[in-house]
């Protein structure tokens, strides 16, 4: 697993703790739209690796007032975006502890590397983005993608918006002016794909789609909507053949703001688009969302490095998409990317990309091209059982670049080292995509 000098990933080192695991989130939240003002109580329940006399979170923006470990008072202290918590005694490994803290204040987006990124306001309402690094504007965390836990989040705000966070709908409550929103995540989840969207939405379930798909929507674009995501039960159907089971509980949920996005943007079980994506130049971008489901979210890298088994996947399926249904074919995308690619420096290296890069749209496009060049060395058949048994084998779990290419070549009975080491790990484009 790539590390940093202290253990932690070196594209986000000002995040995670080492020394223990997180097993679950049990968060309550109010939030006020008008003051933008959250208060929040945070139980997480932990299992130290190792003997521990402080635990440390991830939180920015927002100010503890109380915590307690193991239901005893301790001792905290906040600097910067971390909250370290002294306990009566130290945890001893391997046992499971509950630490709690009451906190509150004014949330928002703490900057990275690629802009902001968290808990961000809308004109009317509240959209939380937290990939790569952003969790911990909301709620205190172990805020790397390989720290998956179980999740039960409640949101109590105004009765005049709909709540929206990952998981199941388990309860909605009203008293006075507020309701309260009960939502669970039992599937192991990266905190950066927990998500809260709030606004004045509509809501419908796509008719006839199994898995079930939801759609919360602001109901002046509803006609658009609909022309836009027409086909996206018939995109789960495809997916589903392709990739293996839907794998999780909830419905998928679409989530269209009302107003523009810079990007969509995937969470666990969710995709939210902004009004922007209704055009149809933008509708590539349905499939690539759904797809994450399967890959970056059920299936997720280990470390940032290894973002190409998201983007790359992710960017995949939209070509598998579009040969499905009508379009250009695999081999016709690859080709077409492969000749804009050669436009563009070739300085960058797919399976280390940087900290800075590990979103460019060559990450994307080289990783795609990296899949499609399996494909064509192990044929239709054996890919696409391929791409199942990586879904089975790694359900909801945590995984490297050599855990692909290791399946990929037992699948092709080969090595295929040449060909990731190609579009991986060289700068330089290789001359073709099926010279291997």
């Amino acid at each position: 697993m790539p590390a940093s000098s202290n253990g932690l990933d070196p594209y986000v080192p000002e995040r995670g703790e080492l020394g223990y695991d997180v097993l679950h989130y049990d968060l309550d939240l109010k939030y006020s739209i008008n003051s933008n003002r959250l208060d929040g109580r945070a139980r997480i329940t932990i299992r130290p690796t190792d003997t521990l006399a402080r635990v440390s979170f991830d939180l920015a923006g927002l100010r503890v007032a109380k915590a307690t470990v193991g239901g005893r008072a301790a001792r905290w202290q906040q600097r910067a975006e971390k909250v370290r918590v002294e306990p009566a005694a130290s945890l001893p490994a391997g046992r499971t502890v509950d630490v709690e803290f009451r906190y509150q204040g004014t949330p928002g987006p703490t900057s990275s590397v690629w802009g902001p990124v968290g808990w961000e306001e809308l004109t009317d309402g509240v959209l939380v983005a937290s990939q790569p690094s952003g969790a911990s504007t909301w709620f205190p965390c172990n805020d790397l993608a390989r720290q998956k836990a179980s999740f039960r989040v409640a949101v109590t705000t105004s009765s005049a918006y709909r709540v929206v966070v990952n998981g199941s709908l388990r309860s909605r409550r009203s008293s006075g002016s507020t309701t309260t929103w009960v939502y669970e995540q039992p599937e192991p989840t990266s905190p950066y794909l927990m998500a809260v969207n709030i606004g004045r939405y509509g809501e419908f379930e796509f008719e006839g789609s199994d898995p079930p798909i939801d759609a919360v929507f602001a109901p002046e674009h509803r006609a658009d909507f609909d022309v836009a995501f027409a086909r996206l039960p018939e995109m789960m159907r495809l997916f589903e053949d392709r990739f293996g089971p839907y794998p999780f509980e909830a419905p998928f949920t679409v989530v269209l703001c009302a107003e523009p996005l810079e990007i969509p943007i995937e969470a666990q079980g969710q995709a939210m688009f902004g009004t922007n994506h209704l055009s149809p130049r933008h509708h590539r971008l349905i499939p690539h969302e759904l797809a994450h489901q399967w890959f970056g979210n059920s299936v997720t890298a280990a470390s940032w490095r290894d973002v190409w088994l998201h983007e790359g996947f992710a960017c995949y399926a939209e070509w598998i998409w579009s040969e499905a249904s009508g379009g250009p074919s695999a081999d016709e995308m690859a080709s077409t990317h492969l000749r804009r690619l050669r436009t563009l420096p070739e300085d960058l290296v797919v399976g280390d990309p940087g900290a800075v890069d590990m979103f460019d749209d060559r990450v994307y496009k080289r990783g795609a091209l990296a899949v499609h060049g399996v494909r064509g060395v192990v044929g239709d058949d054996a890919f696409f059982d391929l791409l199942r048994r990586w879904t089975r084998i790694h359900r909801h779990g945590i995984v490297t670049s050599r855990d692909f290419e290791d399946l990929a070549a037992a699948t092709s009975g080969r090595s295929l080292e040449r060909l990731f080491d190609a579009w991986l790990r060289e700068a330089a484009l290789p001359a073709s995509t099926s010279r291997f």
